[in-house]
Order: structure tokens, then C-alpha cells, then sequence
């Protein structure tokens, strides 16, 4: 028998980077809600008493940037100073500019439509999506496997439920001494390369000064931990950690400085599979570090939905300008069901990699992205996540002839 374990962390809206990758969104979802087209490439930092956005942003739209970011520092919870920094009275510098017109250029007409002569250009449904680039160069990668129902790895699947659970337990008033900053680690056992049991689970997380370590401890194990973490996971043996340093009072941006983009594992699957080049938060789905990735999800989610695959990892890479991927490799580490030659031309009838044919199977030029920003962007089965459905798994069933 092989035994191994592995961990997965998360971390809550209040953590200083993820608050300024949900004032990040928050910014996309403003101006796409007032102009679907806008080019948006949004990034935040965040210290004590002050908030600094800058970005490139096309658009239409006319917004108050510094109401956005109020709205969304307290929406998060810091409000009245409790914790050290106020939605109210924090300092918001904002620096925009457009995007750059060498970008645009190659985004809004493709290589594949500038080869083409004008006569020939938009004739046909293939050559429809040949008219946008991708918005930059880069590789993108999307997994999915059979560990949760949700296709999720099983150590960065409980990890987010804790921290989604921390910051219910906060805003309910059920544990009214926690703060919004807060971590969850959870170290999974694996035999024959299935997850048996939880070795240990980790919480860090803010409160009020005034509250006794114990009631922390029994507050965090009553409501939050058996709440989330399956009995049949928990052995005697599951240890359990909270807020190991014994006080976790200073956090948000007065512990730590906070940027966006700086959590992209936690964003994605915990470290369990690999990672692109880039970050998600703050960026228009026309950069296809984020919409590629969701697609790439997408295509991984059905294929092992489909049972063609225990687990399915695929990478796609994109020329910036150029409509057509790069490359596009799928590996199944060996639990596929049918052949991967086969595997692989089905995906490719069944899914199209072109950035335009991304954002119109995925509807992604809805202001949908605060919600992409904390506790996840993939095994949150909601109906804004469109890359979370199985709808495709019935025709890669029929492409592969699977019963």
C-alpha cells in the first residue's frame, strides 16, 4: 500500500490579498455592467489606512472608482476601525489609464483575420471566432478529478468550505469574536493515491482581544471544523491547530500588505495541479490567463464527468493577437477509459479553444467576477460559474462511444 498525505490552504475575504483581488473584481463588475466590451486590467494594494488601484481600463462605462472600493471593504466587514481599517475613512488613490493601443490592436482583429482579404473575413461560422486574439501570450492549465462531487481535490475542496465557513459563522454572529482575516490548512492521507482520511486541519484566525483562547478553540471545532470536515474523515488521529502563535489580533492590510493576483494557487487547486503564468483577479475576459483557465476547467470538469478519465489535467497556449491555441495537451495520467488519441480529438470536436468562443459558451462578459474572488474559482458549482457545468459530458460520451 502506498501512503501519502498532501495540503491545500485557503484564505478568507478579509486576508489582504484577497481583499484586493474583490476590490480588483469589484472594479471589473462595475464597468462590465455598464459596458460588456471594456478592456479592464485591474490591479490593487492595500496597507494600513490606504488602498492604491491603478490599471489600463477601455470603456465607456463612467465610474466612481473610490465608491466601488468603499463597497467592497465593507461588504468584506472593515467597517468602524474594530479591526484596525475602515471602509469609511481609509485613504482610496486611484490611478487609471487606457489600455494600450498595441494590445487592442492585435485583441480586436486577430492574426488569422488580418491574414485573411476582406472579402473572405467573417464568412462562416469558423471564421466568426478567428476576429479576436487572445489579450496576451501565455499558458493556462485546467484539472479536474473524481475526489469530491464537485470534481475537486479533496485538501483545497475542505479548505475553502472552512474559510467559507469562517466567515458565515462572522457575519451570522454565530462566533462574533472572529475577525475577517483568516487561513485554513487541511493535510489529506492518500492510499493508493485515494484520499482515506484528514491527517490534520489548521485554522488561523483573527479575533477580538478580549477573547479567551479556549473559547476560540471550542467555537472553531463546534461550528466550523465539524461542520465542514466529513465524520467519516476524522479520525482520533486528525490533529487539530488553531491559531498556533496563541493571538491573532493585528491582521487585514495594518498586518500585512495586500495585492492582488498574490493567491493564485488558493485560486486554483491548492498546489494538487499545475498553475499557469498568470493571475485572475482584475482582468477582463478577453486576457485569456483567466478565461482560458475557466475553459480549461471546463473541458477537464466534462471529460472526467464523461468517465473517460479518473482525473484529466490540460494545458493550452495562446500567442498574443492570435485566435488559435498554441497548443493544447490533455493527460489523464493514465486513468483514462478510452484511448487518448481518441480523448483528445473528441475534446477538440466537442470544445473550442479561441478566446471569442470562450467568452460566448461561458457568458463571461457578465459582472459576474466578485464572486470568482474568494473561496475559489472552480468546485463552487453556482449558476454564475458556467465553467462548472457538465453539460458537454453527454456529447464527449457520444464522440467517444462511452455507454
Amino acid at each position: 500500500m502506498k501512503r501519502h498525505l498532501f495540503t491545500s490552504e485557503s484564505v478568507t475575504e478579509g486576508h489582504p490579498d484577497k481583499l484586493c483581488d474583490s476590490i480588483s473584481d469589484a472594479i471589473l463588475d462595475a464597468v462590465l455592467a455598464k459596458d460588456k466590451m471594456s478592456r479592464v486590467a485591474c490591479e490593487t494594494a492595500a496597507t494600513t489606512g490606504v488602498v492604491f488601484v491603478a490599471g489600463e481600463i477601455t470603456t465607456k462605462a463612467n465610474i466612481d472608482y473610490q465608491d466601488v472600493v468603499r463597497g467592497a471593504i465593507r461588504e468584506i466587514g472593515y467597517t468602524g476601525g474594530k479591526f484596525g481599517f475602515d471602509s469609511d475613512t481609509c485613504g482610496v488613490i486611484v490611478a487609471m489609464d487606457k489600455q494600450s493601443p498595441d494590445i487592442d490592436m492585435g485583441v480586436s482583429q486577430a492574426l488569422e483575420a488580418r491574414m485573411k482579404s476582406e472579402k473572405d473575413c467573417g464568412k462562416g461560422q469558423d471564421d466568426a471566432c478567428d476576429t479576436q486574439g487572445a489579450g496576451d501570450q501565455g499558458m493556462v492549465f485546467g484539472y479536474a478529478c473524481n475526489e469530491t462531487k464537485e470534481l475537486m481535490p479533496m485538501p483545497i475542496s475542505l479548505a475553502h468550505k472552512l474559510t467559507g465557513r469562517l466567515a458565515e459563522t462572522r457575519k451570522k454572529g454565530v462566533l462574533p469574536f472572529l475577525g475577517p482575516d483568516g487561513k485554513a490548512q487541511v493535510t489529506v492521507v492518500y492510499e493508493n493515491g485515494k484520499p482515506v482520511s484528514v491527517d490534520t486541519v489548521l485554522i488561523s484566525t483573527q479575533h477580538t482581544a478580549d477573547v479567551t483562547d479556549k473559547k476560540i478553540r471550542d467555537g472553531l471545532v463546534s461550528q466550523v471544523i465539524e461542520k465542514v470536515i466529513p465524520k467519516r474523515m476524522l479520525s482520533a488521529n486528525t490533529r487539530i491547530l488553531v491559531n498556533p502563535t496563541g493571538r491573532f489580533v493585528v491582521g487585514g492590510p495594518v498586518g500585512d500588505t495586500g495585492l492582488t493576483g498574490r493567491k493564485i494557487i488558493v485560486d486554483t487547486y491548492g498546489g494538487y495541479s499545475r498553475h499557469g503564468g498568470g493571475a485572475f483577479s482584475g482582468k477582463d475576459p478577453s486576457k485569456v490567463d483567466r478565461s482560458g483557465t475557466y475553459m480549461a476547467r471546463y473541458a477537464a470538469k466534462n471529460i472526467v464527468a464523461s468517465g473517460a478519465a479518473a482525473k484529466c489535467e490540460i494545458q493550452i497556449s495562446y500567442a498574443i493577437g492570435v485566435a488559435k491555441p498554441v497548443s493544447i495537451f490533455i493527460d489523464a495520467f493514465g486513468t483514462e477509459t478510452v484511448p487518448m488519441d481518441k480523448l483528445e480529438k473528441a475534446v477538440l470536436e466537442v470544445f473550442d479553444f479561441r478566446p471569442l468562443a470562450i467568452i460566448n459558451t461561458l457568458k463571461l462578459r457578465r459582472p459576474i467576477y466578485r464572486l470568482t474572488s474568494n473561496y475559489g474559482h472552480f468546485g463552487r458549482e453556482l449558476p454564475e460559474f458556467a465553467w462548472e457545468k457538465t453539460d458537454k459530458a453527454a456529447a464527449l460520451k457520444k464522440a467517444l462511444g462511452i455507454k
